[in-house]
């Protein structure tokens, strides 16, 4: 089927007014055993997300953070295209595809503690869409606005339908203050459009700068669900997790403090959801930013 013929279920980068519209599809896929119980589906279909207080032990964390101290110190790494830099400095931000530079990264995202529930809300085998580690580091580990990751990886990736999560693992404390996690639960049942033509080669901005327009709601429709769902904000010690929606709308706050917020974050796709052309971009994101070459039954 070709770009010109297909159906696009959740039509962005529209021109004129931005309509919301509900979601077609459901947020777990199917009645599957598997590590959550029903009372946590559930959870996870209302609102979106989900929080593990203890995924990794003390001594995983060490370990990962020292891992994480290794790819920040690779010079060949920091000159590759997997590497983002903060907005205002030349400080390490975000490295994509960490299961292609670190072994250790990839045996936990290739874990089962992780593939089963991935498995199990998206009722297929699955694979890793995209990776990275975030460091978010202290005085000037820059905000993430408002958003959800669908709208993007459907106008810019390809990605069908939002069948996907994506897993976001605390390597350093999350404080209140030092920008952690903030969700607006239930918000997944609805798709908000982003006004605007994307730029060839969006991702080259809109992974390192403050605010963007494409790619993002307006803010009538950020203030109405804001009161309607409310703000919650996701603060945890380290090895705490929180597996989220691909449509729940998100973001969190700038870090002015000492303590950075360091974590790995794993996008789960269903098999059965994989990329196709972009629907509102000329070419897709690069192999770094969303998977095309998965290997089937993780």
């Amino acid at each position: 089927m070709t770009a010109a013929t297909r159906t696009d279920l959740y039509p962005t980068r529209v021109t004129g007014e931005a309509i919301a519209r509900t979601r077609l599809d459901p947020t777990v896929w199917g009645d599957h055993e598997g590590p959550l119980s029903q009372q946590e589906r559930d959870r996870y279909e209302s609102n979106g997300y989900h929080v593990f207080d203890n995924l990794l032990t003390p001594q995983e964390v060490e370990t990962y953070r020292a891992e994480l101290q290794r790819l920040s110190e690779d010079p060949v790494l920091l000159a590759s295209d997997r590497v983002v830099l903060e907005p205002d400095s030349d400080r390490l931000r975000s490295v994509f595809e960490v299961e292609k530079v670190s072994e250790l990264f990839a045996a936990l995202l290739n874990s089962p503690r992780l593939t089963d529930v991935a498995r199990q809300v998206l009722g297929s085998d699955v694979y890793v869409h995209q990776s990275r580690v975030n460091y978010k580091p202290g005085f000037g580990g820059a905000q993430f606005d408002w958003h959800s990751d669908f709208e993007t990886w459907h106008a810019e990736d390809g990605m069908p339908l939002p069948r996907a999560f994506s897993v976001s693992i605390a390597l350093s404390e999350n404080y209140e203050f030092n920008g952690p996690l903030m969700v607006m639960p239930g918000t997944h049942k609805t798709f908000v459009p982003s006004v605007g033509e994307t730029p060839l080669d969006f991702h080259k901005e809109s992974l390192r700068v403050h605010r963007i327009t494409v790619g993002s709601p307006g803010q009538e429709h950020l203030s109405r669900m804001a009161h309607e769902h409310g703000i919650k904000q996701i603060a945890g010690p380290a090895g705490s997790a929180v597996m989220f929606d691909s449509n729940l709308m998100h973001g969190s706050n700038g870090n002015i403090t000492p303590f950075s917020r360091s974590n790995i974050f794993i996008v789960y796709n269903s098999v059965e959801n994989a990329l196709e052309e972009p629907f509102a971009a000329a070419l897709p994101r690069p192999q770094h930013l969303g998977n095309r070459e998965f290997a089937r039954g993780m």
